[in-house]
């Protein structure tokens, strides 16, 4: 129960319509924490050169690429009567070398900072590492969503570890039809489905997956490889995409690769894992502390290969999936063979990732937030907040 008055939380990161995963984490965030009723959610909108129109939620803007901004940011907060910003971090979205401008408002800022890492670098540069030192210095708490991270933040970038709470990437339930109910639907009931979705980028490594579709159509010409999403707005051209179609054309398998090209729904995405038979993230980068993709594979409990980065391994552990060899079409293409010819063990991981994923629903997630939220109040971090 809050006496006195409602705690009022604002969330600085980009949303929706603005397309990339980041929005869309935010706006699951806060959907699952107005389920309680028992906080007032509000959104400072990162926005680039783009004019959108934002929802009610978004009390102002600001252009990520402009200093000032990021100054005015603390008296606009204040006027709005906000208790406690959330920081949703991710090095490309805020303005200055390695997005360093959101450290002019961290200086300035009075009321409590929690800080959402999206990224968290094994290897950082000298400038990435101190903006995350930076950021756990500041910040009254650092959420990371993997518990591999923890050390990491603690050892390396120096942040204690009573700062740091490690709290799941969430994942959205919903009601949905057989796995093949959906493939019956889009006349797919023969095929055997591996997908991989998410903004395409040439760091998504799918040109190794494409490769290995190759390998494995001449064992298993009903394999059928879904490329899922258009191409990151931040990206400047497609070319990462004609060449992974150039592949297709020139290794023949127009029948066992479909590109859907365009920005998915919620309902899409999750339409389509519920009609794969394997979920596959081949990224490149060995550092990637958290997958949305991923987690959404997890929470729909599908048989997972992926190459081993940080939020794969610990994702996939305890039999959950398998690891492949990063940028490598024979690993992968080995893989898949395994657990298309092993029915029994992909229903083990089927089962496991089914039971791991329950924790990751976005209801569990968001009263992990509130309960953080509260906690800050509780230490009196904001005067004029009251919770018994």
């Amino acid at each position: 129960m809050i006496g006195k008055k409602p705690l009022n939380i604002a969330f600085l990161s980009t949303i929706p319509p603005r397309e990339c995963g980041l929005a869309t984490f935010t706006q699951d965030l806060i959907d699952a924490i107005d389920e309680s009723g028992a906080v007032n959610t509000y959104v400072i909108a990162v926005n680039n050169k783009m004019q959108r129109k934002y929802g009610s939620k978004v009390i102002c803007e600001i252009n990520q690429n402009c200093l000032e901004d990021y100054l005015e940011l603390p008296d606009k907060l204040d006027s709005f009567g906000i208790d406690l910003v959330v920081i949703e971090h991710e090095f490309g979205i805020y303005g200055g070398e390695y997005g360093e401008y959101i450290l002019e408002f961290l200086r300035q800022v009075e009321i409590p900072v929690i800080t959402t890492l999206h990224t968290v670098l094994k290897n950082p540069n000298k400038k990435q590492k101190a903006i995350i030192t930076e950021l756990g210095k500041k910040s009254s708490k650092i959420v990371t969503m993997a518990k591999n991270t923890k050390s990491l933040l603690h050892t390396l970038y120096e942040i204690p570890s009573d700062k740091i709470r490690v709290i799941h990437h969430g994942v959205p339930f919903q009601k949905v039809l057989s796995r093949q109910e959906l493939k019956e639907k889009n006349n797919f009931s023969r095929r055997q489905i591996v997908s991989t979705f998410g903004l395409l980028s040439p760091g998504k490594g799918i040109e190794y997956a494409i490769q290995a579709i190759k390998k494995i159509k001449r064992e298993n010409n009903e394999i059928l490889y879904l490329i899922l999403g258009q191409t990151h707005p931040d990206q400047k051209d497609e070319s990462y995409r004609r060449m992974l179609e150039g592949l297709v054309l020139e290794y023949q398998l127009s029948d066992n690769v479909k590109f859907i090209n365009k920005y998915l729904s919620k309902t899409e995405i999750i339409n389509y894992l519920q009609m794969s038979d394997i979920y596959m993230t081949p990224y490149l980068s060995k550092e990637q502390a958290v997958s949305g993709t991923l987690a959404y594979a997890v929470g729909y409990g599908r048989a997972i290969i992926s190459t081993p980065y940080l939020y794969a391994q610990e994702m996939l552990a305890e039999g959950r999936g398998v690891l492949a060899e990063s940028e490598s079409a024979d690993s992968l293409f080995y893989s898949l063979r395994y657990i298309l010819q092993n029915p029994d063990k992909k229903r083990e991981m089927e089962i496991k990732t089914m039971q791991f994923g329950k924790s990751m629903y976005w209801s569990i997630v968001g009263q992990s937030y509130m309960e953080l939220f509260f906690e800050e109040v509780r230490l009196g971090k904001k005067l004029g907040v009251m919770i018994w």
